[in-house]
């Protein structure tokens, strides 16, 4: 599997910007004040989903092939991913199957299935609901639609960092939640493809940190359970194609507890007002806990999304457990 280039993101970009605008890069000056850091907030939860994964759904679904796109397709998800392609494929006409965990957030279901595809629910995590996903796939004749190991949407999804490096080329250090990787990959082709020395440093939740284990002893591992609110890192192992890239391109990786992410979710709503859903927030919580590294520097966060279900919220906000 060809990890994409540069020239592979730019080329995304002929499928993403006829359907989505480039997403703000913004100073936030409570949010400057509260950490003593110079912080730029990629917002990616102002996209059509919420999220940073619509660009990889629209790069990718815009290049099915016509047999493809008679067959349908189908993917595994704790919902970003899936409103992403199911939105893609809303637009481009294509059947589509998204598999859940059982009990995932509701309100990402919910999205799934306004933009008509059918949302099943199957397992006790991710991982679980993908191992059912490549059973019907190979049932049902459908086009398998990985969320980590697809070059296409790891392309569409580096056009975010694109957008970073032209609003302000003189970013020093990117702060990346990491779930199954894309982001932060996409993060890394960009910045290495324009030669910037930017450091990009992932986020991961320590119940969920099989990534972070990998990567730091180049041995790969998998994770028995996950123990996040953040669904958005929720994975218990890696995947070949990010993990590829991130390993040879990734510069660092912090793992935050439950409270430092449920304080991240408050910090950003707090002094950006933004509802940033865990995973979303958890650059803005790496920031404060690297700040003393971070001093003098400008730091760009990816903000990656904004869906965080209701009781969650509430949750969070009245500063109760999070962890699932």
């Amino acid at each position: 599997m060809q990890p994409p280039s540069l020239d592979d993101v730019r080329a995304a970009c002929a499928r993403v910007y006829p359907f989505i605008r480039p997403t703000p890069l913004m100073r936030h000056p409570l949010l400057d004040a509260e950490s003593g850091l110079e912080l730029l907030i990629k917002h990616e939860n102002h996209n059509p989903t919420g999220s940073f994964k619509v660009r990889g759904g629209l790069n990718l679904v815009g290049q099915l092939s016509q047999d493809e796109r008679r067959r349908g397709v189908i993917s595994a998800t704790t919902g970003n991913h899936g409103q992403s392609i199911a939105l893609a494929c809303e637009r481009e006409g294509v059947p589509c199957t998204i598999v859940t965990p059982v009990g995932n957030n509701p309100e990402k279901n919910a999205a799934m299935r306004a933009y008509g595809a059918d949302v099943l629910e199957y397992g006790r995590d991710f991982d679980e609901a993908r191992e059912r996903v490549e059973q019907l796939q190979a049932e049902r004749g459908l086009r398998y639609v990985h969320s980590a190991n697809e070059p296409l949407l790891v392309a569409g999804v580096g056009t975010l960092a694109l957008e970073m490096f032209e609003a302000q080329p003189g970013i020093d250090v990117i702060l990346v939640p990491i779930g199954g990787g894309s982001s932060a990959s996409g993060c890394c082709i960009v910045r290495s493809g324009l030669g910037s020395r930017a450091k990009v440093i992932g986020v991961q939740a320590e119940g969920a940190d099989a990534f972070t284990r990998s990567w730091r002893t180049g041995s790969r591992v998998a994770g028995e359970r996950v123990a996040t609110f953040a669904e958005g890192l929720a994975t218990r192992v890696t995947f070949d194609l990010t993990f590829e890239i991130l390993q040879k391109e990734l510069d660092d990786v912090v793992t935050l507890t439950e409270a430092e992410l449920a304080e991240g979710v408050r910090l950003a709503l707090r002094t950006t007002h933004n509802l940033a859903e865990g995973a979303g927030a958890a650059p803005l919580a790496a920031a404060m806990k690297l700040r003393d590294r971070l001093a003098g520097r400008r730091v760009a966060c990816v903000m990656s999304g904004g869906n965080i279900d209701a009781a969650t919220l509430c949750r969070v906000l009245i500063n109760h457990d999070v962890e699932r």
